[in-house]
């Protein structure tokens, strides 16, 4: 595993990946931006990581993959490994700048930035943290079920991301039956919210572990 990620950092992983993966954060320090928009940029690096810039899919990067004395399991596992470091490395860096996010819009009068509170600001975490999930299992699937629907496979993860998003940080309140969890996410305390943060963590390695088993079958299945 370790010569596998290896190999996806430093032969399938465009450049452009790091580059969005450290500048991307820095959006957190506009003044007043949605901090849960900037999570959505970082599913822009999958189909660069996949095509590599078309890299990928020109020097056949999967078929090289299959053909290492290596089990097809264990290139999808990989690959998620990348993905999950790639998410974890974004939300990293944002976290740093979130204390300098906070004094920035301090010294903005009436800056209308409600999501910077530490509050806030972990409560979006864990929102994105099973969004990521959630996109990883629409993303995986679809994309080894043949191994190069790369465009049906990221419009979808996309899409289904913004509207996941748009669930929890637009529309929850105006869901029926879901209002107790509105009032939650504004009257509890950090500590609940931190709490809700560590069941996100759960969430998304139990989704991980389906996206991977799901996957690697159906790579299993694609003849080259």
């Amino acid at each position: 595993m370790k010569a596998l990620l290896y190999k996806e950092f430093k032969l399938a992983m465009h450049p452009i990946c790091y580059l969005f993966i450290c500048l991307f954060p820095f959006m957190i320090l506009i003044p007043s931006y949605p901090i849960a928009i900037g999570f959505i940029y970082i599913l822009s690096c999958y189909p660069v990581l996949f095509l590599g810039a078309n890299k990928g899919q020109q020097s056949n990067d999967l078929l090289y993959s299959t053909l290492l004395p290596i089990r097809k399991k264990d290139i999808v596992l990989a690959r998620i490994f990348t993905v999950a470091i790639m998410q974890f490395a974004f939300i990293a860096i944002l976290s740093c700048l979130y204390p300098l996010a906070l004094f920035l819009n301090s010294k903005i009068p009436d800056a209308a930035a409600p999501g910077l509170t530490l509050k806030g600001y972990v409560s979006v975490l864990a929102i994105a943290l099973i969004g990521y999930a959630i996109a990883d299992l629409i993303f995986f699937p679809i994309y080894y079920k043949h191994g190069k629907s790369i465009v049906m496979s990221t419009l979808l993860t996309i899409l289904g991301f913004v509207f996941y998003l748009g669930i929890f940080t637009i529309g929850l309140p105006y869901i029926p039956g879901l209002e107790w969890y509105s009032k939650f996410l504004c009257d509890s305390g950090i500590g609940w919210q931190f709490l809700v943060l560590g069941v996100s963590f759960v969430i998304y390695f139990v989704i991980h572990i389906l996206v991977y088993k799901v996957s690697a079958k159906r790579l299993e299945q694609v003849d080259f």
